[in-house]
């Protein structure tokens, strides 16, 4: 890669670090992002900042369409590149942002799954049981459950974090930020239950802080959570396959559908903007045109 790109990088990933506070797992988007786009300005001969121009922004648009990337990569993709050149343009470094006038591509209309209320129940009744490991996975399942919050949050959160006393968490989301968000009383029983019998069983002595445990009493990583709310499904009659994120948009969408205003799910979920949650309303329209067609007699 050529030094004066290289450099770019590197003092964006600064800035990102610094000014930003991005976590790093962010920064490794970013840096993604803006090194497949290196790789293409390599192979059309383009080694300088200063000769990169509108019309390379739109040949790499068509190399993302004929490597066929979805439409969620190629947004993600525009949105890392428009804030690179942005920044470089702010410290001077080039005279125009090469992504001003790159348009995202219309999303896809897909809307978030979710699990019903009688689904849920049968995830909890999964992970009944009194041994150590149940008793951490039907806590790990209240919590996410009862908090939207996401797995990467989850897993970083420490004993200090929790306030059982006044059922509260706190919560450290994206770009660092935090936020206190509440539990119910069933989220409160099953992780007193876990801290009281199941977190010292799996601990064995080891001096660390992290709430949930592995096996072997090491924190728990993200894809720990994949496979163990995998495994709970495994153990139920439902046929849909699971990703953590299901849960997130199950907390959101029952809280709509049983009367919650926007703004707050927006806060309970650490949405710095309301057009992320109001994702949801749309979900919450297609259930009740369901529910409608389903059971009036002249739908």
């Amino acid at each position: 890669m050529n030094d004066q790109l290289t450099d770019a990088k590197n003092y964006f990933v600064q800035y990102l670090q610094t000014e930003k506070n991005y976590s790093s797992l962010t920064i490794s988007h970013y840096v993604h992002d803006i090194e497949h786009f290196f790789a293409f300005l390599h192979r059309e001969g383009v080694a300088k900042l200063s000769t990169i121009e509108d019309l390379h922004s739109r040949l790499y648009l068509v190399t993302l369409h004929n490597e066929q990337f979805s439409r969620a990569s190629v947004s993600r993709k525009i949105s890392s590149l428009r804030s690179f050149f942005k920044f470089l343009e702010r410290e001077e470094q080039i005279s125009a942002n090469p992504m001003s006038y790159v348009l995202h591509p219309k999303r896809e209309g897909r809307l978030p799954h979710f699990f019903y209320e009688e689904e849920m129940e049968q995830l909890f009744l999964a992970c009944d049981g009194t041994d150590p490991l149940s008793l951490r996975n039907k806590a790990i399942l209240e919590l996410l459950y009862a908090t939207g919050i996401r797995v990467s949050e989850c897993t970083s959160i420490e004993l200090k974090d929790l306030d059982l006393s006044l059922s509260t968490l706190l919560v450290k989301g994206k770009g660092r930020k935090e936020r206190y968000v509440p539990f119910g009383g069933f989220a409160q029983d099953a992780i007193a239950q876990y801290l009281k019998l199941g977190r010292p069983e799996l601990i064995k002595e080891q001096p660390h802080s992290s709430l949930f445990v592995n096996h072997r009493g090491k924190p728990l990583t993200a894809r720990g959570v994949r496979h163990i709310l995998s495994t709970l499904v495994e153990k139920t009659a439902l046929t849909a396959s699971i990703h953590p994120h299901m849960l997130r948009h199950t907390f959101a969408t029952h809280l709509l559908n049983n009367g919650a205003d926007l703004r707050t799910v927006q806060e309970l979920l650490g949405h710095a903007h309301l057009s992320s949650t109001q994702l949801y309303t749309h979900v919450t329209k297609e259930h009740l045109r369901k529910t409608y067609n389903s059971f009036h007699p002249r739908a």
